[in-house]
């Protein structure tokens, strides 16, 4: 599938099946994760795969938007090994490279048939607490993902875009 097709067809699944991720499909979308882009190469991104009744309990009773999914990607940072800017305090890369690998296991999940939804809806610091993460990580993102229901469909806005001139502007 070309590229902008996998872009456009993919959305965001708020109602999974009970059909558990085949574990070759999950190391394919690790594998993606694997080789995205991190600055300076340097890797602080980490995911912790949760898919046992007891995580999957704990991350149901700290967020509304696990959506039944029988596997969830928590995906973060470690702050001992992210990337920082010399030339700007403050400016650090954790968020970007957790970013970049969580797209990457979205878009690779979805061309193999996952479905999967961004969910930013949690509270992190408690959810690594819970779930006895290192206190270095820093999660950015859960990412539930599953066989969509028989019923799953995209919100209304899925095909709702403004116009390319109200965000991108040339210089």
């Amino acid at each position: 599938m070309a590229f902008i097709d996998l872009a456009r067809e993919r959305y965001s699944v708020r109602k999974f099946s009970d059909r558990p991720v085949e574990q070759e499909k999950l190391d394919r979308i690790l594998e993606a994760a694997l080789v995205a882009p991190s600055a300076k190469n340097d890797q602080a991104w980490r995911i912790y795969v949760a898919r046992s009744e007891e995580a999957l309990a704990k991350l149901n009773g700290l967020s509304r938007c696990i959506f039944g999914a029988p596997v969830v990607l928590v995906i973060g940072y470690d702050t001992t090994e992210e990337w920082h800017n010399p030339l700007e305090e403050g400016i650090h890369s954790g968020d970007q490279d957790a970013s970049i690998v969580a797209t990457h296991a979205m878009l690779e999940a979805w061309e193999l048939g996952v479905g999967s939804i961004w969910v930013n809806l949690f509270p992190n610091t408690q959810t690594a607490r819970e779930l006895g993460l290192p206190e270095t990580f820093v999660p950015v993102c859960l990412m539930p993902m599953g066989y969509a229901a028989e019923d799953a469909a995209p919100s209304p806005r899925h095909e709702a875009h403004r116009p390319i001139d109200e965000l991108v502007s040339y210089l």
